[in-house]
């Protein structure tokens, strides 16, 4: 009697497809997968489903509030991520033939920082190294180096994996800052409760400064929140409330019209640290990005509006705050 014969057919399933399916992933959501990989959404769920059909397994199931991992799905991740990994060391031992420094450098940052810092020291750095070109991945999550997404990255947290380089970091303190406007309403020292504060909203609600001022104001509610950085800064000009902001400050910018109020927030502090991956910096282009970014970063001042205004310290610099903290 013949033995039945099991066939296997060989699934070839191309690197912009798992690069996909990581997006999602990791995003737990079409619509953030397509806005990190510069898709549509349609061109997003298109695609998904053709991978579905090619690998012959569903790979999310589908929700009104995301989209999670299958069963199967679940399999895949981890060989998907190793995928990543080699194909980000593939890409940057090409790199490292460069003759010059010449290129596109990634730098990712949370949304306070890419605005305020990285985008006006990118103008900086064209005058100097004019065949580089920066490119801010702008967000609130943290983007995997070892994969390359980015090749720098400015982070609020101290790096924990054993591939990642620490190159630079800044420590401060954080102060309450407002327009004029507001600050001429409230008393010379207001208390922590007489104060209308600006915050995170969900998904980003567990996070500082929110933690902190829960911690310190019973009952504590924002009087505006957002789960955009840049909104809630605008609030803050506008005069709708109080913000709270790493008191580093930086030399590329000018005063935005908000000024420090007098208020005791206790010992929060904030810390930035410039980290890459070993092999990201063998790359001419982005160790030159790496050196002046810590450069600048050496150049801080982190003296408190007081501090400032009584000419404590040694150093003086002009600008407006880093944004160092969750922003």
């Amino acid at each position: 009697m013949a033995k039945d014969v099991c066939h296997y057919t060989r699934v070839n399933i191309p690197w912009e497809d798992v690069q996909l399916f990581l997006a999602i992933a990791e995003t737990g959501s079409l619509s953030r997968a397509a806005r990190s990989l510069g898709l549509t959404q349609p061109t997003i769920s298109r695609r998904l489903a053709e991978l579905e059909e090619r690998v012959g397994e569903p790979l999310f199931e589908r929700a009104v509030n995301g989209a999670k991992l299958s069963a199967f799905g679940e399999r895949l991740v981890e060989p998907a991520r190793r995928m990543a990994e080699w194909a980000g060391e593939l890409e940057r031992t090409l790199d490292k033939a460069e003759k010059k420094p010449a290129g596109v450098v990634r730098v990712t940052a949370l949304p306070g920082l890419a605005y305020d810092f990285l985008a006006p020291f990118a103008a900086w750095l064209k005058t100097k190294q004019p065949d580089i070109r920066l490119e801010i991945k702008s967000t609130i999550q943290y983007l995997d180096l070892a994969r390359r997404d980015a090749d720098l990255a400015l982070r609020t947290d101290r790096a924990a994996s054993k591939d990642l380089v620490i190159l630079a970091e800044v420590k401060t303190t954080v102060g309450a800052f407002a327009s004029p406007e507001y600050r001429a309403k409230l008393p010379p020292r207001p208390r922590l409760d007489q104060v209308d504060w600006i915050a995170w909203t969900a998904p980003f609600d567990g996070m500082s400064p929110n933690r902190e001022l829960s911690a310190l104001i019973p009952g504590f509610a924002p009087v505006f929140a957002s789960d955009d950085f840049l909104v809630q800064l605008r609030a803050a000009r506008a005069g709708l409330g109080a913000i709270i902001l790493g008191r580093a400050k930086h030399r590329f910018s000018g005063e935005d019209g908000l000024e420090e109020l007098d208020v005791d927030l206790g010992p929060i502090a904030a810390s930035l640290f410039l980290v890459s991956t070993k092999s990201a910096l063998a790359i001419p282009r982005v160790r030159v990005v790496a050196d002046l970014l810590t450069e600048e970063m050496k150049r801080t001042d982190t003296r408190s509006a007081r501090e400032r205004a009584t000419g404590a310290g040694d150093k003086r610099r002009t600008g407006r705050p880093l944004r160092s903290t969750r922003s």
